[in-house]
Parts: structure tokens; sequence; C-alpha cells
């Protein structure tokens, strides 16, 4: 313990650099949830996994765990180039000496900017923008994450329901069918999902669903 401290306390240029070092890491690891759903593809993906879990009726099948899994991985396939970028212009820089951390975390926000900036309505934008009652911002590079991350999670928000959406009408259409077929037949108190199931897993199956929605989603981002 008394070594760790001694870390911070010390005024040798090789400890206090491993002591940047550290508060980074730890900043990094205290943020990383947020960052991880509001600044990335996460919030997209999972929220499109869940729709089409419930859109089946499988109960909980697959498991949650399965889901933020996958998930997890999409999100670091289709954010490599950015995460690569901020380690190149930032990262390794800022361990080199070569910057400071205010101009590490200005080089750092910009791939993360380019990449929301891309994916964010303009109508969410101007709308932090006008409730901050601010100048509109010359290029991306001048607008604040405090103005464009909320607008990049409610853009992202909006995709991932209307991607739900379509994901749902077929799965509907076999619920009506199946309800329509059984009321004909005086089957009322039976329920209409015990039947539909196997047909809509069966269609989900055939049409090779995962694979539909996983390529929806990386061409989403593209």
């Amino acid at each position: 313990m008394n070594e760790f401290i001694s870390i911070f306390s010390e005024s040798d240029p090789t400890n206090v650099s491993t002591s940047v070092k550290l508060l980074i890491l730890l900043t990094v690891l205290s943020l990383a949830p947020s960052i991880l759903i509001l600044m990335t593809s996460f919030a997209r993906i999972v929220i499109v996994l869940s729709f089409t879990r419930t859109a089946l009726a499988t109960n909980q099948m697959p498991p949650n765990q399965v889901i933020i899994g996958l998930a997890l991985f999409l999100t670091f396939f289709i954010m490599a180039p950015t995460f690569q970028k901020v380690n190149e212009q930032a990262l390794q820089p800022l361990f080199d000496e070569e910057i400071g951390l205010e101009e590490a975390y200005d080089r750092a926000s910009i791939p993360f900017k380019e990449f929301m900036a891309k994916h964010t309505r303009q109508k969410d934008l101007e709308l932090f923008i006008e409730y901050n009652q601010a100048e509109r911002p010359a290029s991306i590079e001048d607008i604040p994450l405090t103005m464009l991350v909320p607008a990049y999670a409610l853009s992202e928000i909006k995709t991932a329901f209307q991607m739900g959406f379509m994901i749902f009408i077929p799965f509907l259409v076999i619920d009506m069918i199946v309800a329509s077929v059984l009321m004909s037949m005086g089957m009322m108190m039976l329920p209409p999902v015990m039947i539909s199931l196997p047909f809509k897993i069966l269609l989900f199956i055939l049409v090779d669903g995962w694979y539909l929605i996983i390529k929806s989603l990386l061409q989403s981002f593209s």
C-alpha cells in the first residue's frame, strides 16, 4: 500500500508518468459503462436483439447473457476503426509523453464525434442546441459532447425501434392467422401463442433470421 501511495508522491518523472496512466485507466473504467452504452453502437444492437426475442415470444431464449455478449462483440467489431483512431491519435502519443492530458482528450473525442455525428439525426441535435441557446457549430469538432451524446442516444433509440417494428410485422401476421383459424374452429380456450410459436420459430429458421438481423445491423452502421 505504501508503495502504491509513493507513486503519486514522488517527483520522479517515471513515477509521475505511471501515476498519470493509472489515473487515466481508473477514469476510463469508471466511465466505461456510460461510454459503451451511449457513445457506441451497443444501444441499437441490444435493443434490436431484444425486439427479436420478444417478437419470437420464446420466453427468455436466448438468455440475456447471450444477447448482451453478442451485442458487446458486435459493438467491438463495429467500433474497431474508431477505437484504433483513438489509440493512434490520442493514447499512444500520451503514453509516449508527446502530448498532455487535455490535448489527448480533445484528440480522443474527435473519432467518437465523427462516428456519432454520422448516425445522429439533425433534428435531434438541433433540439439540444436550441435548448442550450448555443450557436450552430461550424464543424463536427465544434459540437460539445454534452449535446452530441444525448442527441446520438435519442437517434439510436428511434432507429432501433424502427428496426424492431419491421421485425415484428411477419410474426404479428402469423399470430393473427393462427388466432383467426382457432376462432373459426371454435377453439377459443386454446392460447394462440402455443400454436403460433412453432411456426414463428420455423419461419425464423427457414429465412436464417439471425443472419439477416446481424447483417442488417452491420449494414446500418456502414
